[in-house]
C-alpha cells in the first residue's frame, strides 16, 4: 500500500486533515469543487461541502502552442475553491525582460545616480553601491518576481503565501497607486518641454518673454563678473546674485507658475493640464489589452532611450570640458567610504531604481510560464539596471562639463540632482550647443519615452492586484478596459490639484513622503521576514527549485534570513534619526499641517501590514496558536496541484520501480 501524498508545495509535513489529497489524482481525473470556508475554523481541515459535481482538471497550461482563456479549479488549504479563469502568460519570454527593463530602468537611473555619484566620492561609491546591491538589491528584486511566479497572483494575491500578513500586498498597491498619481506629472513637464522644443529659438534661452521678470538676465559668465576699476565696469558680482536665469524663470513661472505656497492653489494652468490628459491617453491604449499589448509596446519605450543615450554621449564627449566633467564624476575620493550619510545614499538608491516595495515586479513575475528561470533573470535584469545607470553618468557630466566650462565656474555650481538636471541643468546645456532645437527634441522625447514605460508597468501592476481581488465568480462580468478607465479616471482627477499653481508643492509632497524612501524599507524588511520567516526560507528556496530545476545559491537564503532586513533596519533608523522637515527649493518651508499631510500618506501603506494582522487575528476563532496556524497555512492555486500531481506520480513510479527490483534481487 502507498503511505500518504505529501502535501502541496512548502506545507508543513504535519499538516491538519484537507479536504482533498492531491496526489491520488491523475492530471486525466476528476475532483469535487467544495465551497471554501469564508470564515476562520482554526486551521482544523473545511467546512461541509455540498454535493461534489466532477470537474475535468486541465492538462499544464505551459504545453499548448498558445495561450487559451480555460476554467480550472483552485485550491484553498488543501480544497478545491470555485473554477477560475487561467492566468495569461507574456508571448514571448522576452517581453517579460524589456517590461521589468522599462518598469525598473527609469529616470532615476537618468537623474539621480550619477549625481549621488559625484556628491559622494566619485568611483569610490561604486564600493557600497556595489556592496549593496549584493545583499539588498538582487535578494529582494528576485524575491518578488519569483514570488508572483510561483503563486500566479499581483501584488496582493501572492502573499496568499502567508495570508495572515496579506497587509503586504494591500501597502504595495497604496504605494504605487501614489506613484501612479503624481509620477505622471513628471512625463506632462516632459512633454511641455517637447513640444516647445520645435521652435527656431528655444523659448528658455532668451528673456524678454511675456513670462521673464527685469531681473532676467542671460549672461552669468564669472569671467565678466568684476567689480568697479579706474575707467571700466560692468555690473559686480553682488548684483547679478540678484539676477534670474530664463531657464529657471521659464520653469517656474512658465511651466509650473508657481505660487507663494502650499496654501495658494490657485487656477488650473490648462496647457498643462492638456498634457497630463494627452499622457494619461497614451497610457490607456498602451496597457488596457493587458500584457500581450503591454508587452509588445515596452520593447520601443525600454530600448529607444539607449539609442538616445548613446547618440547624446557621442555629442556630449566632443564638446569642449566633455573630459572634465567625466573626471570629475569619476575622480575617486576614498575619504568619504567613512561617512554613514554615502552608504545610505547608496542604499536608497537601490532600493528606488530596483523598483521594490511597489508590487509591480510581483505581478511582471506572475505572468512568467511556471517554468521560467527568473533565477537567471533577476541577475540579468540587475545588471542592465546598474550598468544603465553608471553609463548614464558619462553622458550626464560630459554635458555639465561643458556648460561648467562655457560659464566658467566650477562643474560643483552646475550638478544638479532630479527636476533640477531635467528642467533646468540639461536646458541651459542644450541652449549652449549648436542646434539647440534639435538636441533639446531628443533629449525630452527620450525622457517622456523613458518615464511612460515606468508608468505602462506601475499602472499594470495596479490593474493586477484590483483584477486578483475581484471573486472568481464575478471575473467574467468584469471588463479590464473598464477597470482600467476607472483608474485612470480616478489618477488624472487627483493630478488636477498639481497643474494648479500651487502644485508644484502638493508633488513634492507625495514624491518625498507616499514612496518615499522610508516607506520603501518598510516595505521590502517585512517582505524578507515573511518568506524567510514565517514561510520559512528552505521552503521557498525547495519551491524555486521546482520551478527552475536547481537551487539558487545558499547566500540568496541567508540575505532573505538575516543580512537584507538588518540593511533595512539600518537605513530606516537612519532615515528616522536624521529626519528633516520638508521644502522647497531650500527657501520655502511647508506648514505644520501640510507635514502632517505628508505623514498620513506615508502611513497609510506602512500601517496596512500591521492592520491587517490585528483584523485577521481578531476575526479568527480558536487559541493564539491555532489562529496563526491558520492563518500562516499557504492558499494554493490550481497550478500548485497540476504540477504537484504529475510530479508525485513520476516519484511513486521511480519508488515502485525500485521496490520491484529490490523485491527481484532479494528472491533471487
Amino acid at each position: 500500500m502507498r503511505s500518504a501524498s505529501p502535501p502541496p508545495p512548502g506545507s508543513p509535513s504535519g499538516s491538519r486533515t484537507s479536504c482533498f489529497q492531491p496526489s491520488s489524482v491523475s492530471s486525466e481525473a476528476t475532483v469535487p469543487i467544495v465551497e471554501p470556508a469564508d470564515s476562520c475554523t482554526g486551521g482544523y481541515g473545511c467546512t461541509a461541502a455540498p454535493e461534489p459535481e466532477p470537474v475535468e482538471l486541465v492538462v499544464d497550461p505551459e504545453s499548448g502552442p498558445e495561450d487559451k482563456s480555460v476554467l480550472t479549479p483552485l485550491v484553498t488549504n488543501g480544497c478545491i475553491k470555485y473554477p477560475g479563469v487561467e492566468r495569461e502568460t507574456w508571448t514571448r519570454q522576452m517581453d517579460f525582460i524589456m517590461s521589468c527593463v522599462g518598469f525598473a530602468v527609469g529616470l532615476g537611473n537618468i537623474w539621480r545616480f550619477p549625481y549621488l555619484c559625484y556628491k559622494n566620492g566619485g568611483g569610490v561609491f561604486l564600493i557600497p553601491y556595489l556592496l549593496i546591491v549584493l545583499v539588498g538589491g538582487i535578494p529582494v528584486f528576485f524575491l518578488e518576481i519569483a514570488l508572483g511566479q510561483f503563486m500566479k497572483q499581483g501584488g496582493v494575491g501572492a502573499w496568499n503565501i502567508a495570508p495572515l500578513f496579506k497587509g503586504l500586498g494591500f501597502a504595495s498597491m497604496v504605494i504605487v497607486f501614489f506613484c501612479n498619481t503624481y509620477y505622471i506629472m513628471v512625463l506632462a513637464w516632459g512633454l511641455y518641454y517637447l513640444v516647445h522644443s520645435f521652435t527656431n529659438n528655444l523659448p528658455w534661452a532668451t528673456c524678454g518673454n511675456s513670462w521673464n521678470t527685469p531681473e532676467c538676465t542671460e549672461d552669468f559668465r564669472h569671467s565678466q563678473c568684476y567689480n568697479r576699476t579706474a575707467g571700466n565696469f560692468s555690473a559686480g558680482c553682488h548684483e547679478l546674485a540678484n539676477k534670474r536665469s530664463p531657464i529657471i524663470e521659464f520653469w517656474e513661472r512658465r511651466v509650473l507658475r508657481i505660487s507663494d505656497g502650499i496654501d495658494q492653489l490657485g487656477t488650473i494652468h490648462w496647457q498643462m493640464l492638456l498634457c497630463v490628459l494627452a499622457t494619461w491617453v497614451i497610457v490607456y491604449f498602451c496597457i488596457w489589452k493587458g500584457v500581450k499589448s503591454t508587452g509588445k509596446v515596452v520593447y520601443f519605450t525600454a530600448l529607444f532611450p539607449y539609442l538616445v543615450l548613446v547618440i547624446l554621449l557621442a555629442h556630449g564627449v566632443s564638446l569642449p570640458g566633455a573630459l572634465d566633467g567625466i573626471i570629475y564624476y569619476l575622480k575617486p575620493d576614498w575619504s568619504k567610504l567613512g561617512e554613514a550619510q554615502v552608504w545610505i545614499d547608496a542604499g536608497t538608491q537601490i532600493f528606488f531604481s530596483y523598483a521594490i516595495g511597489l508590487g509591480a515586479l510581483t505581478a511582471l513575475g506572475s505572468y512568467n510560464r511556471f517554468h521560467n528561470n527568473c533565477y537567471r533573470d533577476a541577475y540579468l535584469l540587475a545588471l542592465i539596471n546598474s550598468t544603465t545607470s553608471f553609463f548614464s553618468g558619462f553622458v550626464v557630466f560630459s554635458v555639465l562639463g561643458f556648460m561648467a566650462s562655457e560659464q566658467g565656474v566650477d562643474i560643483s555650481k552646475v550638478a544638479e540632482s532630479g527636476p533640477g538636471l531635467a528642467f533646468i541643468a540639461y536646458p541651459k546645456a542644450v541652449t549652449l550647443m549648436p542646434i539647440a532645437p534639435l538636441w533639446a527634441a531628443l533629449f525630452f522625447f527620450m525622457l517622456l519615452v523613458l518615464g511612460l514605460d515606468s508608468q505602462f508597468v506601475g499602472v499594470e501592476g495596479f490593474i493586477t492586484g484590483i483584477l486578483d481581488l475581484i471573486p472568481n465568480s464575478m471575473v467574467g462580468g468584469v471588463r479590464r478596459e473598464v477597470v482600467v478607465a476607472i483608474c485612470c479616471l480616478v489618477c488624472f482627477i487627483i493630478d488636477l490639484s498639481m497643474v494648479t499653481n500651487g502644485g508644484m508643492y502638493i508633488f513634492q509632497l507625495f514624491d518625498y513622503y507616499s514612496a518615499s524612501g522610508i516607506t520603501l524599507l518598510w516595505q521590502a524588511f517585512w517582505e524578507c521576514v515573511v518568506v524567510a520567516w514565517v514561510y520559512g526560507a528552505d521552503r521557498f528556496v525547495s519551491d524555486i527549485a521546482w520551478m527552475i530545476g536547481y537551487r539558487p545559491l545558499p547566500w540568496i537564503k541567508w540575505c532573505w534570513l538575516f543580512i537584507t532586513p538588518s540593511v533595512c533596519v539600518g537605513i530606516f533608523l537612519f532615515h528616522i534619526v536624521n529626519y528633516k522637515p520638508l521644502n522647497y527649493n531650500k527657501t520655502y518651508v511647508y506648514p505644520w499641517w501640510a507635514e502632517a499631510l505628508g505623514w498620513a500618506l506615508a502611513l497609510s501603506s506602512m500601517v496596512c501590514i500591521p492592520a491587517t494582522v490585528v483584523v485577521k487575528m481578531l476575526c479568527c476563532h480558536g487559541s493564539l496558536r491555532e489562529r496563526w496556524q491558520h492563518l500562516t497555512t499557504p492558499v494554493w492555486g490550481a497550478h500548485h496541484l497540476q504540477y504537484l500531481t504529475m510530479e508525485t506520480s513520476l516519484k511513486y513510479l521511480a519508488a515502485d520501480g525500485a521496490a520491484q527490483g529490490k523485491q527481484k534481487e532479494t528472491t533471487i
